[in-house]
């Protein structure tokens, strides 16, 4: 019996972690396999994925559109091993993937037959300006989903939503376009009634050359963070940020790991799922996405030391 695959792409901090969340949380008896991508050299993405464990394939390398391209086959074929097997499979790209290249090595004639690409989601923050649509990868996002989910509209102004609609009508997208409240998607628009019927053939578009957009940079520390002190070090370096996530403890709350996520100009914190930091990790571990040339290695450095209290 094939394996259906949900695609599932978004910009940087759209929320498509959220959206992985609540299809796990509620698999309603579904065998659900996740392959999650982490853009940076800490495996956060992974760590944030709630209650999963043996379903969570973290691909540590880099992004899976290109230079992975062999590893996410390798993982596939890992999965479709499992005994029992999933029944489906989702596939969380990178935020700075071109889903094109993927759907492009999802039509390998051998991938199709056993695990045929179902769905393809594109979650977009509804904030995003309309004008960030004439990005090229904003377009290349857009052009191979079937369904478009508008993420974080409790964020938004009132009318954030409609106006991110009318510009994905103007870029003439035939994908169905759904409000995802907390990450919330009916499930019935993700996966097949049956399994069973032959696979739909896609066109992914041209090939467009690859392009090192942004960098990662990590930062790690042996000791608790100061909470006012790290709302200060973030304050200084969100007009640089495109992304970031992290876990630490902190001084205020010995002990207790909390979770970080800054996105499209937002911070939150909260307690983080899951057990203990493991033995021999640091207390904390932050990943920082920016444009290339934007946010120096020293620079980060010397801002975030400053959270650092206990030595």
């Amino acid at each position: 019996m094939p394996v259906p695959i949900l695609l599932v792409t978004g910009f940087l901090g759209a929320g498509k972690t959220t959206v992985v969340n609540h299809l796990l949380a509620h698999a309603e008896g579904r065998r659900i396999a996740a392959v999650v991508n982490d853009f940076g050299a800490i495996n956060i993405d992974a760590e944030l994925i709630a209650g999963v464990i043996d379903g969570v394939v973290s691909l540590a390398n880099g992004c899976i559109c290109c230079s992975l391209e062999g590893d996410l086959l390798r993982t596939l074929a890992t999965l479709l091993r499992r005994n029992p097997k999933p029944e489906y499979i989702v596939i969380e790209t990178s935020g700075v993937a071109d889903p094109a290249e993927i759907v492009r090595n999802l039509m390998d004639p051998v991938i199709l037959r056993e695990a045929p690409l179902e769905t393809v989601l594109c979650v977009m923050d509804a904030a995003t300006p309309p004008a960030a649509l004439d990005d090229a990868l904003h377009r290349s996002q857009l052009r191979v989903a079937d369904i478009v989910a508008l993420s974080k509209l409790d964020l938004a102004d009132e009318g954030a939503g409609s106006r991110m609609r009318e510009a994905i009508r103007a870029q003439r997208v035939p994908a169905v376009v759904v409000d995802a409240q907390h990450g919330e998607i009916p499930s019935a628009l993700l996966f097949p009634a049956t399994v069973d019927r032959a696979p739909a053939l896609r066109e992914p578009g041209p090939k467009r050359p690859a392009e090192q957009r942004f960098e990662t940079l990590s930062w790690t520390s042996d000791h608790p963070l100061s909470l006012p002190r790290l709302q200060q070090a973030i304050g200084r370096l969100a007009p640089k940020l495109a992304r970031a996530k992290g876990l630490f403890e902190t001084v205020e709350q010995p002990g207790r790991r909390m979770a970080f996520q800054f996105a499209a100009g937002r911070a939150t914190l909260a307690p983080a799922d899951g057990d203990a930091r493991p033995p021999g990790l640091p207390r904390a571990r932050i990943v920082f996405i920016a444009e290339l040339g934007v946010l120096s290695k020293a620079e980060l450095d010397g801002i975030m030391e400053t959270c650092v209290v206990d030595r």
